[in-house]
């Protein structure tokens, strides 16, 4: 137990390659996640462009590219977020378990 996390803390090649494949394991992670927004919020406008019909639907008076744009957009943002904090933060509850082994 010791010996792992005297590895970090004294930054050896063994500790610097943990450390690594923390912050390695984290970048993936926001890619992975950063995909999904992009995607989805890139295709609301193909999808209206081959869809007319679909920008001239209204709910409550609010015509369907300012819904999409103005409220779904958020919530799908803020569930990526919400995802990718839990995903980060399991990612570092594993490399803590990891040291601590």
């Amino acid at each position: 137990m010791v010996r792992t996390r005297v590895e970090v803390q004294q930054q050896t090649e063994v500790g610097d390659a943990m450390v690594r494949g923390l912050v390695r394991a984290q970048l993936g992670l926001a890619l992975r996640i950063a995909v999904v927004p992009v995607c989805l919020l890139g295709a609301i406008p193909v999808v209206l462009a081959l869809f007319p019909a679909l920008a001239d639907l209204t709910l409550w008076k609010v015509r369907m590219p300012w819904i999409l744009l103005g409220f779904v957009s958020y919530l799908l943002l803020l569930g990526c977020a919400w995802l990718y904090v839990r995903l980060a933060e399991r990612n570092e509850q594993d490399f803590t378990d990891l040291t601590d082994d």
